[in-house]
């Protein structure tokens, strides 16, 4: 085809484009169509029923789950969004409708999830006059969003949603809150269409990857005697799960992860070694101050995974390779940063390292795993008391699923428990809150997980404490017909507090003792089956009638009341002094 006819091409497909009159919230029920979305979490109310009564006519074609609570509607769509890979769509109504999404917001910000968050909003002509149920939700949340935007006039709609979505799932991805004035919801005008956007001036998600610091992170690798690599979700966010797993396995390296990388690399691979941090395993904090070269992937060096910053790997250089400049030399000095998309910059490092198998290193990581294994795994996953651990319970669901499963934990002991054992063989198969550690989170994230991931098994693993703080979300499950199974392990504690009040303080447990109702005559008020269970003996068969189950289900497991997490690095201490009891 040649010039001319290119040019007469794009004058018939400009003439063809269809422009319609129609109201801003049926342009942005359009827009979300086009933008592929097919679930949105929400609540309705008076600032932003407009698109709600769009919504009406939309039914069939877009999925949306009535919520019971906000917060369950922003932490569902981060469950949504971790198990899918695509963003997680919310609804919220103006005042508290928006002020109950920053929980939500600023776990997603420091988590890296992709959100696009659109909340109601007063009249244009009212805003600032504290009109009912008007918030400056702008302001307050602008702390906690990749990007915010309150739209007044409906011709904005297609542009500032067009760069919502490109911002949310673009670089290191985030929330983004757009919130519409009611007026805007109504007005109608001329919507000739969506066009995605793929720039934004000002914007660049990618920095440019510098060759020279490729090449000189190689030649620190191929020199190190004791390589040491350290994962996190970046890998997961950069789909580059088979790109890493390459780049260690030419060069022998043993890796770790934090939370968050948890599931990037089968946990079964012999080059990993497990998991760093506070509760993390003992042989990778402990030879984190031995190594000679420490390769960050996509993580963030979060001061749980670091424990003091001037005592963190002072031995060794530092590679970092990370698509946010802002986190290189943030926390820890890089001796090399790689800027970029790991999915680019590890194929690049990949092809420059030398093919080496470290064996004598990898050994150190073994016979340390020995250590550990006498003190803590065998008390954990075999134990011979009478009281049921929160690890038996873990490994029993391990052997049960076959490392398939997708695993939502919420925030506490049972969190560092379930992190710390399960089998995981698939990527996206570890959702929790990890940079703020949101008790609540398990229980709408893994609804969102389920949505995410239609044709996996998805298993939500809560303590009674954090159970207790989002449990009506157990009438989305109900409305909805949502298969996720739940275990609540019951200590009758909150837990990690607990632990840390007999550790530091003298078993003052001030406010840990914490009652709960009868979970599963709770679960029965929902018509969801349940069952508890407190012998050893039943455990294995109930947790498999629990996964064979039609439907969701749920497990009250009583577990031993001041069991604790080891091995555990004490706040204040270095990583190399990890205590194994």
């Amino acid at each position: 085809m040649n010039t001319l006819e290119l040019e007469e091409e794009k004058k018939a497909k400009a003439t063809s484009k269809k422009t319609i009159n129609v109201s801003g919230s049926v342009a942005l029920l359009e827009i979300l169509m086009a933008e592929k979305v097919d679930t949105i979490f929400g609540y309705p109310g008076g600032a932003i029923m407009p698109i709600y009564d769009a919504l009406y006519d939309y039914n069939e074609k877009i999925n949306h789950i009535l919520v019971r609570h906000e917060q369950g509607s922003i932490h569902a769509a981060q469950g949504y969004a971790r198990t899918s890979g695509r963003v997680g769509v919310v609804f919220a109504t103006s005042g508290p409708g928006a002020t109950n999404l920053v929980t939500g917001l600023a776990d997603a910000m420091i988590d890296s999830t992709p959100l696009v968050c659109i909340t109601g909003q007063v009249f244009a002509h009212l805003l600032g006059t504290d009109a009912f149920q008007e918030t400056d939700v702008v302001n307050i949340t602008t702390p906690v969003t990749k990007w915010n935007y309150q739209i007044t006039d409906a011709t904005e709609i297609p542009s500032v949603l067009a760069k919502a979505f490109y911002i949310a799932k673009s670089g290191r991805p985030g929330p983004v809150l757009i919130d519409i004035t009611k007026n805007a919801q109504i007005q109608k005008f001329d919507f000739e269409g969506y066009t995605t956007c793929n720039h934004i001036r000002s914007y660049r998600p990618k920095p440019i990857v510098r060759e020279e610091y490729v090449v000189e992170a190689a030649r620190l690798i191929n020199e190190a005697k004791k390589p040491f690599v350290i994962f996190g979700q970046g890998v997961i966010l950069g789909s580059a799960e088979k790109e890493f797993q390459n780049f260690i396995e030419k060069g022998g390296l043993p890796a770790a992860w934090t939370i968050l990388g948890l599931s990037a690399l089968a946990t079964d691979h012999p080059l990993n070694v497990g998991m760093l941090g506070m509760h993390g395993n003992y042989g990778p904090n402990v030879l984190t101050n031995d190594c000679d070269v420490l390769i960050a992937v996509g993580m963030r060096f979060d001061d749980r995974v670091t424990g003091r910053l001037d005592k963190y790997a002072k031995q060794a250089k530092i590679i970092h390779l990370d698509i946010d400049p802002s986190e290189i030399d943030k926390n820890v000095k890089t001796t090399v940063p790689v800027w970029g998309d790991c999915k680019e910059t590890l194929p690049l490092l990949t092809k420059l390292i030398d093919k080496k198998s470290h064996e004598k290193w990898l050994q150190k990581f073994e016979e340390l795993k020995e250590r550990e294994t006498e003190a803590c795994f065998k008390k954990d996953l075999t134990p011979t008391s009478d009281a049921l651990s929160m690890g038996e319970v873990i490994n029993l669901l391990n052997e049960l699923t076959d490392g398939n499963a997708v695993i939502v934990s919420d925030v506490g002991q049972h969190q560092m428990v379930a992190c710390r054992y399960a089998k995981f063989k698939k990527s996206r198969s570890n959702v929790t809150s990890g940079g703020l550690g949101t008790m609540g989170f398990g229980l709408p994230a893994a609804i969102g997980a389920k949505f995410g991931a239609p044709e996996r098994t998805v298993i939500a693993v809560i303590g009674d404490g954090g159970f207790q703080m989002t449990l009506q979300e157990l009438g989305t499950i109900m409305q909805n017909n949502v298969d996720v199974k739940i275990v609540i392990l019951n200590n009758e504690f909150l837990g990690m507090v607990r632990q840390w009040q007999e550790l530091f303080n003298e078993r003052r447990y001030s406010f840990t003792d914490i009652q709960s109702p009868d979970f599963v005559a709770l679960a029965a008020s929902y018509h969801i089956n349940g069952k508890r269970v407190s012998k050893r003996d039943q455990l294995k068969s109930s947790l498999k009638e629990m996964l064979d189950s039609d439907g969701a289900h749920l497990l009250e497991v009583i577990v031993g009341k001041e069991h604790n997490v080891f091995p555990m690095v004490p706040q204040g201490c270095s990583v190399s002094e990890i205590r194994l009891s």
